[in-house]
């Protein structure tokens, strides 16, 4: 080798991209990480907020991947330039609203540019033949190398072996035996291989973190929009979609119903850009009105809220309405029987 070789690695916090850059570190080469990110990947946001998920691990699993590896990370924000991505994928969704294979052409696209700015040699990603039916089948890989304008100096370590030899393997600067031939939606042999180097402690290898990707989120993420007219977002809306009880009795506005204290917490935190309604006469859920509300509105959501409340089988519950002007205006409403909240409502 003429040179000491430098690569970047997309780590998405994974196991394969956890594996992928192991494989390629063990080699001898200089590896550096990047996680971009998009806003839809937030891991353990619910597991904070909520009291019941207070023991599950939290943590950003991209800092604690490069941590393991002992490599440097950089965290890139992509959100403002993600949302085309979302808006207008080339090759369309997968089964929700997940964009996989315009996704990972946007992101091997923004380590090129990394790469070609600072100086280093090719990328490195965790991608399995097979193992995604959109984004990782033989053909999608081709359109990402061609449409990210890296071609060959992508190098996918853990399936190397099934597809052409790449830059790093005839420069020399990878062994290509040392590579793997995975291939298949099984993720034993991962598991495997992280067994034989010793790594036990690692992200649910059979998930992802992507919003995107559940349909629960999907839901509410459609009637956003359709709500606004437009296809448009920002990060609060990301994080608001993720929390609480989400429920729309009219077509001008929607009620964010906290389901546990964490949640009523963090609801309250946007007291003063949203209205908002709190029980006063029994314990209850904080709850955000999001939309133009109409005369008879604010009283529909309380009665709304009192269902949710200790109060629900009161005869009358008081709530104090709040604007984010900071004005109050006291209701005493009945509690809405639970068959009169049509499941249409519920997002």
């Amino acid at each position: 080798m003429s040179k000491h070789p430098k690569a970047l690695s997309l780590i998405s916090g994974g196991l394969d991209s956890l594996l992928a850059t192991k494989v390629v570190l063990d080699q001898g080469v200089h590896v550096e990480g990047v996680n971009y990110f998009t806003g839809f990947c937030v891991e353990g946001h619910t597991h904070a907020i909520r009291q019941k998920d207070r023991g599950r691990p939290k943590r950003n699993n991209a800092l604690w991947v490069a941590e393991q590896l002992g490599i440097k990370l950089h965290l890139i924000d992509v959100v403002d330039e993600y949302k085309d991505v979302v808006f207008n994928p080339r090759y369309g969704y997968g089964a929700n609203l997940n964009p996989c294979l315009d996704c990972k052409i946007f992101m091997v696209n923004k380590a090129r540019e990394w790469i070609d700015a600072n100086g280093f040699d090719f990328l490195i990603t965790g991608e399995v033949v097979g193992q995604r039916p959109k984004s990782q089948r033989k053909d999608s890989m081709r359109l990402v190398l061609r449409d990210s304008g890296i071609d060959d100096r992508l190098l996918r370590p853990l399936s190397a072996r099934n597809l052409p030899e790449t830059l790093p393997e005839r420069a020399g600067w990878v062994d290509r035996q040392r590579l793997y031939g995975f291939s298949g939606r099984s993720r034993k042999p991962q598991m495997a291989l992280a067994a034989a180097f010793g790594f036990e402690d690692y992200a649910q290898p059979a998930g992802g973190c992507c919003f995107l990707t559940d349909a629960n989120y999907t839901v509410k993420l459609q009637d956003l929009w359709q709500s606004r007219g437009s296809r448009r977002y920002e990060l609060d809306d990301i994080m608001l979609l993720k929390v609480g009880r989400h429920i729309r009795p009219a077509a001008n506005f929607k009620l964010i119903v906290a389901r546990e204290e964490g949640e009523s917490n963090f609801l309250y935190g946007y007291r003063k850009l949203y209205p908002n309604l709190m029980t006063t006469s029994h314990g209850g859920p904080f709850t955000l009105l999001d939309g133009e509300l109409h005369p008879g509105d604010v009283e529909l959501a309380a009665r709304i809220v009192a269902r949710y409340s200790q109060g629900r089988d009161a005869r009358e519950v008081a709530l104090e309405y709040r604007n984010p002007d900071g004005t109050l205006q006291a209701y005493h409403v009945r509690p809405m029987p639970a068959d009169d909240v049509p499941k249409a409502w519920l997002l």
